[in-house]
């Protein structure tokens, strides 16, 4: 065991597999011991079958959580070795109903003794052990179906490298990245518009020296992000945040959900009640993270893009 005290928990596929190939040798064992011809891995299918009589290779897979192509080929195995046989067909001619044998019925009456057995030695390991491992597996298997470890996983990385991202001013220098970054997700899904051009070839007259502000996202030292605060001509809004792009190759590392924080604080710091942004609902990611920052939808201003299909305000606080 000194690899997995090495490795740690990042074993523990590993780990559970080591596990199951003991108690899975120990399982072909014990049928000997009980003078039982029959293979472990059957045993789901066959305890299900052993309980439900007769039922389909889907309604299987259903109940003891395997695939279908798994369950089929298990059956194959089985009616080879004369435990199972195929039924009628059901109402729907496409399914077969499966049953035990004669012989199948004849091992299911012969291993109860042994599932007795089994059970008393198995309860015995919990008494003697320091946590359950039977009520710790439903625990966990609970767990990972509210959350999957693909996705916990997916968190942590996402936690871990947005540290290394950094929210910083815009300068001159970043004028390429700026237009880049927009023009890449604009030309992706629509069209580059008047107004798109206005704000990404001269940033510094069109947002910046009229109250405006710019934010670059930098991710090892690379802009990876931007986003603008526009000043706006409205009784309603103080300023719109717009041009909001991420790389795609820096995506995973919650750059939107940074920059539109600080987007939100510099509005803030300049005075502003109410921000105001435009969008279009098939950019799905972009609109949840809106509804996550806090925006709700609006409606009635007009708009210079042809895309627009949805209006949003933040009440800043």
């Amino acid at each position: 065991m000194e690899f997995f005290d090495k490795v740690g928990k990042a074993a523990l596929g590993s780990r559970l597999r080591l596990m199951t190939a003991i108690v899975t040798d120990d399982a072909a064992k014990i049928y000997e011991l009980y003078g039982v011809d029959f293979v472990p891995k059957w045993f789901p299918v066959f305890y299900t079958l052993a309980e439900e009589r007769e039922i389909t290779i889907t309604e299987i897979a259903n109940e003891i959580g395997h695939s279908q192509p798994s369950v089929s080929k298990i059956i194959q195995e089985m009616i080879g070795a004369g435990l199972i046989q195929e039924s009628a067909k059901t109402d729907d001619k496409r399914k077969n109903n499966v049953a035990l044998t004669e012989k199948g019925i004849l091992i299911s009456k012969k291993i109860k003794q042994q599932l007795e057995d089994i059970d008393v030695a198995i309860e015995g390991i919990i008494s003697e052990s320091k946590h359950n491992l039977w009520a710790a597996l439903e625990e966990w298997e609970f767990l990972l179906e509210q959350k999957s470890l693909i996705k916990r996983v997916s968190e942590q990385k996402k936690k871990r490298e947005s540290k290394d991202v950094k929210i910083v001013e815009y300068k001159t220098e970043y004028q390429q990245a700026f237009r880049e970054l927009n023009v890449e997700w604009i030309s992706k899904y629509f069209e580059m518009e008047e107004a798109d051009y206005k704000a990404l070839d001269n940033p510094e007259d069109y947002i910046l020296k009229k109250g405006g502000k710019i934010l670059v996202a930098l991710y090892e030292n690379e802009p990876v992000g931007v986003c603008a605060l526009i000043k706006m001509n409205n009784s309603e809004y103080d300023f719109e945040m717009a041009k909001m792009a991420v790389s795609p190759k820096a995506q995973g590392k919650s750059i939107g959900w940074l920059l539109g924080k600080a987007i939100a604080e510099k509005a803030k710091e300049l005075g502003a009640k109410k921000i105001y942004l435009e969008s279009n609902t098939i950019l799905k990611p972009a609109i949840n993270l809106y509804y996550k920052l806090g925006f709700e939808k609006v409606f009635g201003l007009e708009t210079p893009y042809k895309r627009c299909n949805i209006q949003m305000e933040l009440i800043i606080k």
